[in-house]
């Protein structure tokens, strides 16, 4: 690189505990930044100065001067700045202010929970203006636990009496009925992911008495035929996994003051052969009045920066795969043309 590619430009974080927010520990955002870009980044004083090609100096800037306008209240991780320079490579980094809204949910432990991308800011929106939400996308963009979280912060303000949690009992082969011991203990292994989140949110003994009492339901989801589900906010969980007609018989439990969440990763379903009643609702349903349909995407992931660019390699992957599928396809049309001309 000549030095007419090179360019330099300094932000001003303006104070100490801003710039120790954003460097975070041991400097490990500043440094995942500058490895992210291909440029060279140096402190001085409350400055951060920002060297290398014109290109990837001009990212990093944006970056760093919307994050000292929107953390002056709250810490910045690595994930946080992997998201924050895929906003800015596709020119949006003015979505960063968006998600400086206030918590969604408070844990048992007083941490405030916040949306951590625009997608998932769109769906905690949705779920709040809409009766059904359809939240589907890859692991990792807490689909579920933003759902769990909305779920309790409805019923601590009584805007229902009750939450229920299921799912579809698909493992491995596996039914519940070849589970020893009662009901409970046959679908908790299928719904852990949905205890802890309520842990979390309401504390072991606050979580107990609830369930005790049958304010919190689980069941799978062949036990909801028949039921009209009235004052609850409902979660079906794993939903790519439900048929068509057990998505049919969920979506139409639904009674008055209720609300219901469906979440689901597409890329995952194990219904050997059948067609999923996810793919089915959502493609029917998508547009109706009081259902919104959010999908997340790898950019949603919110756990290690790893895992975004595993669903970016799978989904490359299937990609290729599908333009080799079309390419032996027309090459066979191709082929069944000419020996047809021969044949004439």
């Amino acid at each position: 690189m000549s030095n007419l590619d090179k360019t330099t430009l300094t932000v001003d974080t303006k104070s100490v505990d801003r710039l120790a927010r954003i460097l975070g520990a041991f400097d490990e955002n500043l440094n995942f930044l500058a490895k992210e870009l291909g440029i060279l980044a140096y402190v001085d004083g409350v400055k951060i100065r920002l060297e290398g090609d014109t290109y990837g100096v001009s990212l990093g800037a944006q970056v760093l001067n919307a994050l000292v306008k929107t953390s002056s209240a709250e810490e910045v991780d690595k994930g946080k700045m992997a998201y924050c320079i895929e906003l800015a490579k596709e020119g949006r980094t003015e979505d960063i202010f968006a998600l400086e809204s206030g918590a969604i949910a408070v844990t048992a432990r007083g941490k405030q929970i916040k949306c951590k991308t625009v997608g998932q800011k769109a769906y905690v929106d949705a779920i709040k203006k809409n009766t059904v939400v359809f939240g589907v996308g890859p692991a990792g963009t807490g689909k579920t636990y933003l759902a769990v979280c909305m779920a309790v912060s409805a019923f601590k303000s009584r805007q229902v009496e009750k939450i229920i949690l299921t799912r579809p009992a698909v493992e491995a082969g596996e039914k519940l009925g070849f589970l020893p011991g009662d009901l409970q203990t046959k679908v908790d292994p299928y719904l852990r992911p949905l205890y802890d989140a309520l842990q979390e949110m309401l504390g072991l003994e606050t979580y107990v008495k609830l369930m005790e009492r049958q304010v919190i339901e689980v069941a799978p989801l062949a036990y909801m035929r028949g039921r009209t589900l009235s004052n609850a906010f409902i979660i079906l969980d794993e939903a790519q996994n439900t048929t068509k007609e057990q998505m049919k018989m969920f979506l139409t439990r639904m009674g008055e003051g209720s609300k219901m969440v469906v979440t689901g990763d597409i890329t995952q379903i194990d219904l050997d052969g059948k067609d999923s009643g996810l793919v089915h609702a959502t493609d029917i349903l998508d547009g109706v009045e009081g259902i919104s349909v959010c999908r997340l995407t790898a950019k949603d992931v919110v756990r290690h920066p790893l895992v975004m660019r595993i669903i970016h390699a799978y989904e490359k992957d299937a990609s290729a795969k599908d333009k080799r599928k079309e390419r032996k396809a027309l090459d066979k049309g191709e082929k069944d043309c000419a020996n047809n001309a021969e044949g004439e």
